[in-house]
C-alpha cells in the first residue's frame, strides 16, 4: 500500500548548536524547518553574540513568500508555486 506522510520533526537546542557550529566567526545564519523549532532551540538561537541566527518555521516561511512574492519575476514565482485555497469562515 502507498508510504504514510512523513512526520514533521521540531529542531531542538542540538540541531542548533550543529547549524551554528557551520557559521563563520560573524556571519548570518537562517535556519528553515517545516517542523518548527523547540523552545530550547529558540534560545539557543537568541543565546549567539557573534553570530546572529534567524529560525523560520513553515508558518512564517509561507507569509514571507506571500508578502514577497509579487516582487518576483514569473521564473522566480514558479519556484515555489503556491496558490490559494478559499473556504467559508464560520459567522462572527
Amino acid at each position: 500500500m502507498g508510504e504514510s506522510p512523513a512526520i514533521l520533526e521540531q529542531i531542538g537546542r542540538d540541531g542548533i548548536r550543529s547549524f551554528v557550529g557551520t557559521l563563520g566567526r560573524h556571519d548570518v545564519g537562517i535556519y528553515v524547518s517545516a517542523g518548527g523549532f523547540s523552545a530550547e532551540a529558540e534560545r539557543e538561537a537568541r543565546s549567539q553574540e557573534q553570530r546572529q541566527v534567524t529560525l523560520i518555521d513553515l508558518g512564517r516561511l509561507v507569509d514571507l513568500w506571500i508578502e514577497h512574492s509579487p516582487k518576483l519575476d514569473d521564473a522566480e514565482r514558479q519556484r515555489v508555486a503556491l496558490k490559494p485555497i478559499y473556504f467559508l469562515a464560520p459567522p462572527e
